[in-house]
């Protein structure tokens, strides 16, 4: 009779074991799940869960009208996108793709998804050069400079 009453609490404790660590689980799978900055806009171009499915479509579609057909009026321009979900890092500059704060990875690196957009395109918005200082406009000109003699 007591060796089933061990059997009994040692089965007890082994489901109050297994709850708890199914409930870490869950915990521990929420601290994991992609952080989704807000846009700089009042409001996305099409609805949040809508342009998590099918940016990348959007995107094709898009580049097709603009590279073969020349139409640069689009509604869904990579460059807009850059430039309203843009991410600000510590010295104040947007982030670039390789950062792992940058808009694009935070999702794609979430879904073990490569980006490839920026292999091509800027993944940070132009600069302004009305927006820098005579400082800023200087380093930006030696930069340029330097890099086009390298080539």
């Amino acid at each position: 009779m007591q060796s089933n009453s061990h059997i009994g609490k040692l089965l007890k404790l082994s489901i109050v074991s297994l709850a708890m660590i199914s409930l870490s689980m869950v915990i521990n799978a929420a601290d994991l799940a992609a952080e989704i900055i807000p846009g700089k806009g009042e409001a996305c171009v099409e609805d949040k869960d809508f342009m998590r499915r099918n940016h990348m479509d959007l995107l094709r579609h898009d580049r097709d009208e603009t590279v073969h057909k020349g139409n640069r009026d689009i509604k869904h321009s990579l460059k807009e996108c850059i430039s309203c979900h843009a991410i600000e890092g510590s010295d104040g500059k947007a982030l670039t793709v390789s950062s792992p704060k940058h808009f694009c990875r935070s999702c794609h690196d979430y879904a073990a998804v490569s980006v490839d957009c920026f292999q091509c395109h800027a993944s940070r918005p132009e600069l302004k050069t009305s927006d820098l200082s005579s400082e800023e406009l200087k380093k930006v000109l030696e930069t340029k400079e330097s890099e086009g003699k390298d080539k």
